[in-house]
């Protein structure tokens, strides 16, 4: 396995001088959003790891200097005249990368997105994070695996409007029969604004006195939360969890204020997208609804009717591994 460390972003042809590989190695481009950002720098941490498993395959990692269409563009365009296998892509634009993304596909290049989608015209898969079911009993697991005698919980979502937000708590909604003795008593809106976050949380904790765990499924809204419990002197007595960055919540979890969180790990992503891209590129698997794709240790990914799957739980942080992430993202 010959791999590419981090290309001269902007300048595609700079991006593109690649050490020549052994003739029966398969080229996988990793495609990100922008060079250095710590989460696309761990999903290329996966996506060697992935590289050295299977053996035969050179990793490309590159991406524009900023998140734009035009700058990733660029860079698909110089893929496909340096006629790379496959290109997986964490996407800047839904639809507008689809007609560089096509003419790939077209020369033969496997195409997948990963993290963030392409529209299906633009790629043969699509790699979910996690999915909505999933995340949904994610953060009431989280609060419940630290009731065990059950009480009260309160939610902080960012706005009443947030689609994302809203499914993944009507999908919290759905599961709370499995986790009885646990009451929602209220759920509340930051705006993912820090500052109405906090007052939102200080507030769930004095309307409700007997209140175990905030649930707040948002990044902002869950290190408001954090700091409200710390400032209110109930460290020990109100859990804060839901979806944040390890970067953001390492503070919280040495205080005490948060047990455990989850967001989706990024060496993970790396790993499974290279693993998707091997395969389909291979002929050995095939990008169809209903379809299973190998990926390695992270199992199978199995395809819904838009050839989109979702990789996993989102992965667990607490003080078991939060140092080894928090520098990374």
């Amino acid at each position: 396995m010959k791999s590419i460390g981090k290309m001269l972003a902007g300048v595609a042809t700079a991006a593109l001088l690649a050490t020549p590989s052994a003739a029966e190695d398969m080229r996988i481009a990793l495609v990100v959003k922008a060079l250095g950002i710590g989460f696309f720098e761990a999903a290329a941490k996966g996506a060697e790891e992935a590289a050295d498993e299977l053996g035969d395959v050179e990793i490309i990692y590159t991406g524009p200097t900023d998140t734009t269409a035009e700058g990733q563009i660029e860079v698909i365009n110089a893929l496909i005249a340096q006629k790379v296998d496959a290109i997986a892509i964490s996407a800047n634009d839904t639809d507008a990368l689809v007609p560089a993304l096509k003419k790939a596909m077209q020369r033969g290049i496997t195409v997948v997105s990963w993290d963030s989608g392409v529209a299906p015209d633009g790629r043969q898969v699509h790699l979910n994070p996690s999915s909505n079911p999933l995340i949904g009993n994610m953060i009431i697991k989280l609060a419940a695996d630290n009731m065990p005698d059950g009480g009260e919980v309160a939610v902080l979502s960012a706005t009443a409007t947030a689609t994302n937000q809203n499914i993944w708590i009507e999908e919290m909604n759905k599961v709370m029969g499995n986790y009885p003795g646990i009451e929602v008593v209220a759920t509340v809106y930051g705006d993912d604004l820090a500052d109405k976050s906090y007052r939102e949380a200080t507030g769930l904790m004095q309307t409700y006195p007997d209140l175990k765990a905030i649930i707040a499924p948002t990044s902002v809204g869950i290190v408001a939360a954090a700091q409200a419990v710390v400032d209110a002197g109930k460290v020990g007595q109100v859990n804060v969890t839901g979806l944040g960055l390890p970067s953001e919540m390492a503070g919280a979890i040495e205080s005490g204020a948060s047990k455990s969180f989850a967001i989706w790990n990024p060496i993970d992503l790396g790993y499974s997208a290279t693993m998707i891209a091997y395969h389909l590129a291979r002929g050995d698997a095939e990008a169809a609804p209903g379809a299973e794709i190998p990926m390695g240790r992270m199992g199978m990914l199995t395809l819904d009717d838009s050839n989109s799957g979702a990789m996993a739980d989102p992965f667990v942080y607490d003080a078991s591994n939060i140092d080894a992430f928090k520098s990374i993202f």
